[in-house]
């Protein structure tokens, strides 16, 4: 894989190998992707087809969203999905980023991808998922999504969607949901864990 003219070098491989859970070839693959016309999920296909640098900034990352679902804003979703890539919190997603996140949701274990889950919902990134943050998460998904879905939703009914799941998570009704919460409601409710696919259905 020839990378003397891309301007962001990705770490050697072997040790993206052992971080991750793709293969070094699969690396290679994604790697390519990355860079050209991508390979597996839409991000793949299209994360950095304008980007020669080799890392995407938030603008990208919500033009890239725009264009899979022009019938919906999809911008707020690209916020909060841009910032739970981002693990250092600089600004971009670099192929490293991009490759840790794409393992934990593609080949992670239920717990690895309900703690990345967590990390989405919690915001503001205090350890504690509010119903505020929940409610933000969910109107930018209905957002994103509802008016191509039939029957139309209502408009009420992401708050309706978290007033459910809150009651449920929250089992000691202190007004916030830890993580420990969170990942036990979410798996031992299998109506949680349907509705839980769904944003990563549009990661």
């Amino acid at each position: 894989m020839e990378m003397a003219t891309v301007r962001h070098r990705p770490e050697a491989l072997e040790l993206l190998e052992a971080q991750s859970k793709f293969t070094k070839k699969e690396l290679q693959i994604l790697y390519r992707g990355f860079k050209n016309i991508g390979c597996s999920s839409f991000l793949v296909f299209h994360f950095f087809q304008e980007c020669p640098s080799g890392v995407v900034n938030e603008e990208t990352f919500k033009e890239i969203y725009s264009q899979f679902f022009p019938q919906g804003d999809s911008t707020t979703y690209a916020h909060f999905l841009f910032n739970a890539f981002d693990t250092d919190h600089n600004g971009s997603v670099s192929f490293e980023d991009f490759v840790m996140g794409l393992s934990i949701l593609l080949r992670g274990t239920v717990q690895e991808k309900l703690n990345w889950a967590f990390n989405l919902y919690d915001i503001n990134k205090d350890g504690y998922i509010t119903k505020e943050e929940m409610l933000d998460i969910m109107k930018a998904i209905y957002d994103m999504m509802g008016k191509c879905t039939y029957p139309v939703l209502k408009e009420d009914a992401p708050r309706q969607h978290v007033e459910t799941f809150f009651q449920k998570m929250d089992k000691n009704k202190d007004g916030v949901v830890t993580i420990d919460e969170f990942i036990e409601s979410c798996q031992k409710d299998e109506n949680i864990m349907r509705s839980m696919q769904l944003f990563e259905n549009v990661i």
